[in-house]
């Protein structure tokens, strides 16, 4: 038998065990290990260090993904579906939408439309730091803000800035890494009355959490203001993160040029299908935002009980003091399985814990009861 028919045989060898086993490879492939909520990884450590949904995507996307796989050969991950599913969701024209690799791809897309060497980067210190290590590859200046006593955006400050030349402002609000807001109202007064040659990218990864009333959407200024670029993510509320899918929304004009400098085949097979699912999921949102509360519940309840403060979060994860010293905590929550936030200079005294389950969550409750009783914190 010559190369191509030992191949063409396994393949219907397979194919036919495949038949045997359960119908049609979707079926065979929901004999696969299935999904477990939660955080705990493969060695039994919980990740509390990264802001993932921990109820996963939802049971429709998984079906979805599972019957996309057989289109896995083929270009094209259903681009004109998703942004129509997007433009029935969020309320806005088809041509209102760009789509990208998670919004890090459509903050790269957003750097490389409008920086250069005479346009710098106004954002926050602390804030989400991706838009700003563009630079390393790109030739436009940053200027940081250190965020206001109460850890909001310090608007005028920003605002100052960006008066000497056009900018790119970018307001990551909730904030990450603090879980914090700035009022709406106050950026909405710069937006108002602001050049079209101050470029305001809106970050609303963590949007579906706020319990703040002082926050809403910047969506009502894309019509009237072509420099506003709202951006949103498929991988907080949707529990998209390793599927990669996030968007824009703007002005028609502005999404002209964003799409000019990005990948016209996104998403890919497997993430569009899980998005379409997971925007026709009237529960999903709802089911997220439950999880979430109770454990932020239980967060609040422990270092109240603790006294150990904590920021205001609206958001999937908090920002809580530690006594002591911040790798020595994270390396003893480690040796109890739990991994806990990184650095986020100049907060050096805080720790940034991600909300997984409830369970979850009473699990670290013990361990950092049990670090007091040690006199670790």
């Amino acid at each position: 038998m010559d190369r191509r028919g030992f191949v063409t045989s396994g393949m219907a060898a397979g194919l036919a065990g495949i038949t045997a086993s359960g119908g049609t490879l979707g079926a065979f492939l929901n004999h696969a290990p299935g999904f477990s909520p939660g955080k705990k990884l493969a060695n039994g450590d919980i990740r509390l260090s990264s802001n993932e949904n921990p109820l996963g995507v939802s049971p429709a996307a998984r079906d979805a993904i599972i019957e996309a796989i057989v289109e896995s050969n083929r270009y094209g991950g259903r681009r004109r579906e998703v942004i129509a599913a997007l433009s029935s969701y969020v309320g806005v024209k088809p041509e209102q939408i760009t789509l990208g690799f998670g919004s890090t791809e459509i903050l790269q897309i957003c750097t490389q439309a409008f920086q250069g060497p005479n346009t710098p980067l106004i954002a926050a210190a602390p804030t989400f730091e991706d838009v700003m290590d563009y630079q390393d590859t790109m030739p436009f200046e940053v200027h940081t803000v250190p965020l206001t006593a109460d850890l909001q955006h310090d608007v005028q400050q920003m605002r100052d800035l960006s008066m000497k030349r056009p900018s790119v402002v970018y307001f990551c609000n909730p904030n990450n890494p603090t879980g914090t807001i700035t009022a709406s109202a106050d950026i909405d007064a710069w937006i108002a009355e602001a050049p079209e040659t101050t470029v305001f990218l809106m970050d609303e990864a963590y949007l579906e959490y706020v319990t703040d009333d002082r926050y809403w959407d910047s969506l009502k200024w894309i019509e009237q203001k072509p420099n506003v670029v709202v951006i949103r993510t498929f991988s907080k509320i949707f529990g998209m993160a390793g599927l990669r899918l996030g968007y824009a929304v703007t002005h028609e004009t502005t999404a002209t040029r964003l799409q000019e400098h990005s990948i016209q085949n996104s998403p890919n097979v497997l993430a569009g299908a899980a998005a379409i699912a997971s925007l026709q999921d009237d529960g999903i949102v709802e089911r997220a935002i439950t999880v979430n509360e109770e454990a932020k519940s239980i967060v609040h309840t422990t270092l109240n009980e603790l006294d150990l403060e904590y920021l205001p979060t609206n958001t999937n994860f908090i920002m809580h003091k530690i006594n002591g010293d911040l790798p020595t905590y994270r390396n003893r929550m480690a040796d109890a399985g739990l991994l806990v936030g990184r650095n986020f200079p100049p907060m050096l005294d805080h720790n940034r814990l991600s909300f997984g389950l409830p369970e979850e969550m009473d699990q670290w409750a013990s361990a950092i009861k049990d670090f007091r009783r040690k006199g670790w914190i």
